[in-house]
């Protein structure tokens, strides 16, 4: 089958590459994709970009495509999956009015509530008058996020009140700019996908992402600077609890408001010590857990989507996993997040085998913010530039294979995070025990 994929990330590359592994899939078209996808798949480029529906029901229809995969959430949000379904093409991701899920997090804090999910006390705010009282009530570190869509830029999380209020002041200064202000969830987070077709959701492997620019979780928050998977630390049985206790009745919630969730509804938890809290959704594959994620999925990938696409979740086999670790490191461009200098060149590692795995482990690169210039070369376009996956037998032999490959990118100007994965590798991430309860 042919299969396009929608977005130009490396999250896009990342599914890319799992696509076109599936033995079923005979071609995958991308739009408007990367230099780094181009060597996977056909690249194709609309008039009107990602976010225009008719311009991608356009492509999908030119190259008889069988399914399309929508990797960001702008696309999403401006209805390309309605846009596709209402002629016929099977697409994995929900229709705009499902994706309000992440377009507006009133409104997803309104269907947990209905669905009785789990999740931390908040308050939607038009006004900073209305903020300041919340932010008294629930104290420091105050957690304040931007309703709409913010690309993981639009929230704060600080112990200063007035950076608090400044970020409050600067969202609700743009037209319809609303805040929510929410209660602080203490314990590790973790980034859940589960597969959606409506009624039945199936699970990935849980990861775990840094969303702060600095070690150490310092600094501005990103897009994310890296991740990795599995979670030796995680409860056991967290992926089923997620998909009983939080998925399905989201999914049973949407279905009774006539706004079925096909996609990924991807689930940002905090591990409390009181059990887990659902911090955000998010209505696509995330990034960079993508990377991660897929790095270790042995089960062909399309197969699955479409099957979600079609509603026959139900009939898919349990997932195969990879026993071993994943690692990405982003490789960021000088000054993100703030005004990320762009047109810089960029040497690659020259990674022998392409990143086929082996005892030892691999390394790949994934494309985020890339570009050819005039003249050919490969240059920096965006703040995320590249993601670097280093796989292995666990976790210390993925990050060295990261690491090792992330030294050979020549990038002036560039920064990354050393410390993706490091707590974890050494045993120091762990979820607090509430009462009545042993260490997790």
């Amino acid at each position: 089958m042919k299969v396009l994929v929608v977005g130009s990330g490396a999250r896009e590359h990342a599914l890319v590459r799992a696509l076109a592994a599936d033995p079923q899939v005979d071609a995958v078209i991308a739009t408007p994709g990367n230099p780094g996808i181009a060597d996977l798949a056909l690249c194709v480029s609309t008039e009107g970009g990602a976010t225009d529906p008719a311009g991608v029901l356009a492509v999908a229809q030119r190259y008889a495509v069988e399914l399309v995969v929508v990797g960001p959430e702008a696309p999403l949000v401006a209805g390309v999956a309605d846009e596709l379904r209402a002629h016929g093409i099977p697409v994995f991701g929900p229709s705009a009015a499902a994706a309000r899920l992440e377009g507006s997090k009133a409104f997803a804090k309104e269907v947990m509530s209905a669905a009785d999910v789990p999740t931390g006390l908040a308050h939607v705010c038009a006004n900073l008058a209305e903020v300041e009282q919340p932010l008294d009530a629930f104290g420091a570190p105050y957690v304040v996020k931007e309703d709409g869509l913010a690309a993981g830029k639009g929230v704060v999380v600080t112990a200063d009140r007035e950076a608090a209020l400044a970020h409050a002041g600067a969202v609700l200064a743009k037209p319809g700019g609303l805040i929510v202000v929410e209660e602080f969830l203490d314990g590790p987070e973790v980034s859940l996908f589960c597969l959606c077709d409506g009624s039945t959701a199936v699970a990935l492997a849980p990861a775990q992402d840094f969303k702060r620019v600095g070690e150490g979780d310092t600094g501005p928050n990103t897009g994310g600077m890296g991740a990795y998977s599995p979670l030796a630390w995680a409860p056991p049985g967290l992926a089923d609890e997620v998909i009983e206790r939080i998925a399905l009745p989201v999914l049973a919630q949407m279905r009774r408001r006539g706004t079925p969730f096909v996609g990924t509804l991807f689930v940002g938890l905090a591990l409390t010590a009181r059990g887990p809290r659902v911090i955000e959704f998010n209505v696509r594959f995330g990034d960079p857990e993508t990377q991660v994620v897929l790095a270790r999925l042995r089960t062909p990938l399309a197969q699955v989507l479409l099957a979600a696409a079609n509603g026959r979740l139900a009939a898919v086999e349990p997932l195969r996993w990879d026993a071993g670790s994943a690692v990405t490191v982003v490789v960021a461009a000088k000054d993100y997040p703030a005004t990320p200098r762009t047109g810089d060149p960029i040497t690659l590692p020259d990674l022998a085998g392409g990143g086929a795995a082996g005892a030892d482990g691999a390394a790949y690169v994934l494309h985020a913010g890339t570009a050819l210039g005039e003249d050919g070369t490969l240059v920096s376009a965006g703040g995320r530039v590249l993601s670097v996956v280093g796989t292995g037998p666990d976790l210390r032999v993925a990050r060295e294979q990261a690491y090792a490959a992330v030294a050979e990118v020549a990038l002036d100007g560039s920064h990354y995070r050393r410390d993706i994965g490091l707590a974890a590798e050494r045993g120091e991430v762990s979820v607090p025990s509430g009462p009545g309860q042993g260490p997790a």
